[in-house]
């Protein structure tokens, strides 16, 4: 028989408490919005990732911002077929969690991790309005943002407080709508708790923020995701999430916004 302390049990409720709101935030965000086509990512089949000796991969953007393409209408773009950038040398060499320095416009980087269950929090996130990442210009707009207050922005983390515990950790906080952060990049980090929630396998995990030139606020993020054990057979996904709003005028070069008529 297993002992499960009273802690334990705390804990498991919080635990289904929270899956059932995240669930539900993302049936109502994604019912009002339009679809996160989640089903594509069903993968059933092995990816074996290129394999390499010497050097660790780099994302998309790291490697040339122009193969992001434009932004034209979805929250989100499928890049390389869904295959992420990793290598075999970053299966083997990736351990815990790396944050890019902040650059000097104060910008984060890529923030890289190899998820595992145990790196999942187990408290409720603290505060992080001490943070102020770069293109900070926050502004309401009633009737436009799906949320209450109707805030435009938020502090969005490049790797999930629900994945890490990472939480006031500025290079791991950008400048984000609410669309981009609730309903586009939700989803995805949702697939990626439920599967560190169901299995005892491990995720490599990066996110890698986009500025064009020197501008403050990011035109997105590029995620990337690959279960390690069963060959991404259980999580495999790349995508490019747009930093955008509906209804909304962004000036990514300082944040500031307006209505769009």
């Amino acid at each position: 028989m297993t002992y499960i302390t009273k802690r334990q049990k705390k804990y498991n409720r919080r635990k289904k408490r929270w899956r059932r709101i995240i669930g539900g935030l993302c049936v109502c965000l994604l019912g009002v919005t339009g679809k996160v086509a989640l089903d594509q990512y069903e993968n059933k089949s092995v990816v074996d990732l290129p394999a390499e000796n010497s050097n660790g991969s780099e994302s998309l953007v790291e490697q040339n911002p122009q193969n992001i393409p434009e932004y034209t209408g979805e929250g989100y773009i499928v890049l390389n077929q869904g295959i992420p950038n990793f290598n075999s040398w970053d299966i083997s060499h990736i351990k815990g969690e790396t944050y890019s320095k902040l650059d000097s416009l104060g910008r984060c980087g890529t923030a890289v991790a190899k998820l595992k269950h145990s790196m999942m929090p187990t408290k409720k996130r603290g505060e992080i309005g001490q943070i102020r990442p770069t293109g900070w210009f926050q502004a309401k707009y009633k009737g436009i943002v799906k949320s209450e207050p109707p805030y435009l922005y938020n502090r969005c983390h490049l790797i999930a407080y629900a994945l890490t515990g990472q939480n006031a950790n500025e290079k791991n906080l950008i400048t984000g709508t609410r669309y981009m952060n609730a309903t586009s990049m939700l989803p995805w980090e949702k697939k990626v708790m439920k599967y560190l929630d169901t299995s005892k396998n491990s995720v490599l995990y990066r996110v890698t923020p986009y500025f064009a030139g020197k501008e403050l606020l990011a035109r997105g993020v590029e995620i990337e995701a690959y279960s390690v054990e069963d060959h991404g057979k259980g999580v495999c996904i790349h995508v490019f999430v747009y930093n955008v709003q509906p209804g909304i005028k962004i000036d990514y070069a300082t944040g500031k916004s307006s209505a769009d008529k």
